[in-house]
């Protein structure tokens, strides 16, 4: 079962990231971490970042892989992922630049149309975080219809990182990045891919308000579907959702998570 932590807030949230990828770098100096882009993680990163500074942890050594990145946006774009994550992670944490990297970066703005540049990208993009031993801990946000990363629903469960399109609701979503217009946000995007994401060592979901509810309630308590990409969480061995009472509101077993992290020995972390 995955495990389900219900917070107060965000800031709870993100202390008990914070908390866990602490450690994890205490014992492997040279971790590798799965970074997500939206509004989710940033107060976990927040958490992170003064957990750093102020028990002087060095990250040095630390690799990152982040989820996705739009298809034909320049990486200099202020929206696009290889600027949100060095602006969000790499600069906040003092992370080396060069140590971490976004599906988009071999493109560096590669339109659609150029299918040479675009059709290894994904299977070297995986090639690489194989390479980099796999990523220890997968953060990950989770859209209104249940995506994880870019993959929308209808996604294969076993699908690598791939160039994908954008549904209409995620382009919605987003707009709020690109001044509230939709025309402005790309329409495809390379991503990570469920198969992917199932292999990092240990995933952790956040989600906030009441938006997320059906969404949670699909990734927790529902069946395993395509059409609810996040549903996949339910074959990791060690998945972790940690969500808001907004978020949690639909959930029948709400009483249950909360006894089972109370109960759950300290030295176990998340």
């Amino acid at each position: 079962m995955t495990e389900v932590i219900i917070v107060r807030n965000e800031d709870e949230a993100g202390e008990l990231y914070a908390n866990c990828v602490a450690d994890l770098i205490r014992r492997k100096p040279d971790a590798v971490l799965g970074l997500a882009t939206g509004s989710s993680p940033l107060a976990a990163y927040k958490a992170l970042a003064a957990k750093v500074k102020e028990e002087h942890i060095d990250v040095s050594q630390v690799r990152g892989f982040a989820l996705d990145e739009y298809l034909g946006l320049p990486l200099t774009h202020p929206e696009s992922y290889h600027s949100t994550i060095h602006r969000t992670v790499v600069e906040p944490l003092g992370l080396d630049p060069a140590k971490v990297h976004v599906p988009g970066d071999v493109l560096d703005g590669a339109p659609l149309e150029d299918g040479e540049k675009i059709e290894h990208a994904g299977a070297a993009y995986d090639a690489a975080i194989e390479a980099a031993g796999g990523i220890d801990v997968q953060i990950l946000g989770i859209g209104t219809d249940g995506h994880i990363g870019f993959n929308e629903p209808g996604s294969s469960l076993a699908s690598g990182t791939r160039v994908k399109t954008l549904a209409e609701q995620t382009r919605i979503d987003n707009a709020r990045f690109f001044d509230n217009d939709i025309n402005q946000v790309p329409t495809h995007c390379i991503t990570q891919g469920i198969g992917t994401v199932l292999k990092a060592r240990h995933l952790v979901l956040l989600a906030f308000g009441s938006g997320k509810a059906e969404a949670i309630e699909e990734t927790v308590e529902g069946g395993v579907s395509a059409f609810c990409p996040a549903s996949a969480l339910q074959l990791h061995p060690h998945a972790t959702v940690i969500i808001d009472e907004e978020a949690a509101s639909r959930l029948r077993h709400k009483d249950y998570y909360r006894y089972a992290f109370e109960h759950k020995p300290a030295w176990q972390g998340i």
